[in-house]
This record gives C-alpha cells, structure tokens and sequence, in this order.
C-alpha cells in the first residue's frame, strides 16, 4: 500500500501556478524577496518553484530578477492561462 503523502507536490504545483499568475499580472521583473512576501512563500520552496519553471521555460532568471517568459506572455496574450 501507497503511504507516501502528496501534499508536498501539491503544495509545489499550488506556489507554481501563483507565481506564473504574479509574474503574468504585470509586464515587470520581481525580485525573489518581492515574490516572497507577495505569495507567503519560504525562500526554500520559492527558490524550488522558481527552478521548475525556469527549467520549463515559463519563467526567465537573473540573479534575483524573475519575471514571465516571452512564451507564457504570448500564451496569456492568446487568453490560453486563465485561472
């Protein structure tokens, strides 16, 4: 029998999608520390997060700059994300 919890993943997959949502809402770079406080999220999972979607291409990285991908940008303008 399976006893292993999802929440984590879950908890993982939830700040995912707040952050493509924040990212998304304003055409502007966020800092790590700005989305921290804004989504009250631990830099642990944030940092986590932010590397998936980096690693998938829906977030661009630099040094603490984030901010959404010209694809995920196109994909919004094209009404494709919603929530």
């Amino acid at each position: 029998m399976h006893t292993e919890s999802s929440e984590p993943r879950a908890d993982s997959a939830k700040l995912e999608r707040a952050i493509v949502l924040q990212v998304l809402s304003e055409e502007r770079r966020w800092s790590r520390t700005e989305l921290a406080a804004e989504l009250g999220a631990d830099a642990t999972g944030l940092d986590s997060a932010l590397a998936a979607l980096h690693g998938q291409g829906v977030v661009c990285l630099a040094e603490d700059d984030v901010w959404a991908s010209p694809a995920a940008r196109r994909l919004d303008e094209l009404e494709l994300i919603g929530i």
